[in-house]
């Protein structure tokens, strides 16, 4: 009977695997070096969908990997905190900074993306991962960063 309920039961794995030695990652040192990683990890769909990704980083700032946490539409994407930190827990991050893009080509940020990402600061700031900034990328106009305006 014991093992007829085990069989019932999915396993849960939580990996994340390297071959980059820690001296050979990026270093995040400005919201500049941020905004250049972020846009070399972008395809021509800058111009097209607003996309969501997350950097996340060591305790030097260097860069444990980025991932895309969500594709939407010309105008919104949503973005699930959980998800966020699932990301986050798994690569044992100790920070984290999110970038999406405006294809609208403009650089302001929406009231939407302000409360996200006072959402995941705030998120973070419970698990012990900081948020460090969130980038607003378009294809090419620069970028805003949300920690050098002051609104995170």
């Amino acid at each position: 009977m014991k093992n007829l309920f085990l069989s019932n039961v999915a396993e849960v794995q939580l990996t994340y695997i390297t071959k980059v030695k820690a001296t050979d990652r990026p270093q995040i040192t400005s919201s500049k070096d941020v905004a250049e990683i972020f846009r070399n990890s972008w395809d021509h769909t800058i111009e097209y969908t607003e996309t969501v990704k997350l950097i996340l980083l060591n305790r030097a700032n260097r860069v444990l990997g980025i991932t895309t946490l969500s594709t939407g539409g010309t105008t919104g994407c949503i973005v699930d905190v959980k998800i966020v930190f699932q990301y986050a827990l798994k690569a044992n991050a100790s920070s984290c900074i999110l970038a999406h893009c405006h294809p609208s080509g403009n650089l302001k940020a929406s009231q939407a993306d302000i409360t996200i990402t006072k959402k995941v600061r705030e998120a973070g700031e419970f698990l012990d991962i900081k948020l460090l900034d969130h980038i607003i990328l378009t294809a090419y106009d620069g970028y805003t960063s949300m920690a050098d305006e002051g609104i995170l």
